[in-house]
């Protein structure tokens, strides 16, 4: 039985692959979405997370779902934050009983 591995990437390395397969030059890129070079370079190399609204940016200059990329910065976020807390994965157990629990609050005001 063939095995489909589940690939996995952070948004930068997408980024990068996308740039890459239209074979668009990084600094046209960046000059499109008025960011400085070297900064997207960063992005894609994960030295540096991308904001929302770059990711917004990026999604609209290279025509892709936004949503879904906004949903990958976010993962990215939690995963890289939990790397440099040394947390244990048991974290997001309790993060999402906080989110049933902050959701229930706030709509019950």
């Amino acid at each position: 039985m063939a095995s489909s591995k589940k690939v996995i990437s952070t948004v930068g390395e997408q980024l990068r692959a996308i740039r890459e397969k239209t074979n668009l030059p990084l600094r046209e890129v960046a000059t499109s979405i008025g960011i400085d070079t070297s900064l997207l370079g960063k992005i894609e190399r994960n030295e540096r997370q991308a904001t929302k609204e770059q990711v917004k940016q990026l999604a609209a200059f290279y025509k892709i779902d936004e949503k879904k990329l906004l949903k990958e910065l976010l993962s990215d976020q939690f995963a890289f934050k939990i790397l440099e807390e040394d947390a244990d994965i048991d974290i997001f157990r309790v993060a999402e009983d906080k989110v049933e629990y902050l959701k229930t609050n706030h709509n019950a005001k």
